[in-house]
C-alpha cells in the first residue's frame, strides 16, 4: 500500500485527485504495474489509477486475465473501476479509504462481491486509511474544484 500511497502523491502535480494503484503478481512481491490518477494530465475520463494500473499488468503479463494477482488502492474504486477490476479476473483488491460518495466495494455499491457476477475478488478494506484520507483531505481543502 505504501507503494500506491506514493504514486498517489504524484497525482495533485498534475491536477489530479490523490489516488494511487498498485498491481502485485500471484507471488505477492512482484511489481507489474503502478499508476496514479490521470485524468487531468491527459483529459481522459477513464484515466483512474485501477484502470491505467490494471491495462499496464496486463500489458506486462501479455492478457487481459490477471488471475492470482492483487491491486492496492488508495481509494476504494468506484463503479467503473469495479467493473474493470471484475472484468480483469484479479484475485484480490486492498483498498485504503473508503468513498461513501462513489465506493463500489462495500460503501455505497458493493459490485465486487455480487453474487449475479460471473467472478467476485477477494476485498480487504482499511489498510493505511489515514494517510490515504489526508491525502484526499488536503488535495479538496487547497481549493480545487470539484468536479469541473
Amino acid at each position: 500500500m505504501r507503494l500506491a500511497l506514493a504514486e498517489a502523491e504524484l497525482a495533485p502535480l498534475t491536477g489530479d485527485v490523490p489516488v494511487g494503484a498498485v498491481v502485485l503478481a500471484a507471488d505477492g512481491t512482484t511489481v507489474l504495474a503502478r499508476a496514479r490518477n490521470e485524468r487531468e494530465a491527459t483529459g481522459d475520463p477513464t484515466a483512474h489509477a485501477e484502470v491505467l494500473a490494471l491495462r499496464r499488468a496486463a500489458a506486462a503479463v501479455g492478457e487481459w486475465r490477471l488471475t492470482g494477482c492483487t491491486l492496492l488502492v488508495t481509494l476504494e474504486p468506484c463503479a467503473m473501476c469495479a467493473g474493470a477490476l471484475v472484468q480483469s479476473r484479479v484475485d484480490r483488491v486492498v483498498y485504503a479509504a473508503t468513498d461513501t460518495k462513489a465506493g463500489a466495494a462495500g460503501s455505497l455499491w458493493d459490485l465486487l462481491r455480487d453474487r449475479r457476477l460471473n467472478h467476485r475478488p477477494e476485498v480487504i478494506a482499511g489498510v493505511l486509511p489515514e494517510p490515504a484520507a489526508a491525502l484526499l483531505t488536503a488535495f479538496f481543502r487547497s481549493g480545487r474544484p470539484l468536479d469541473r
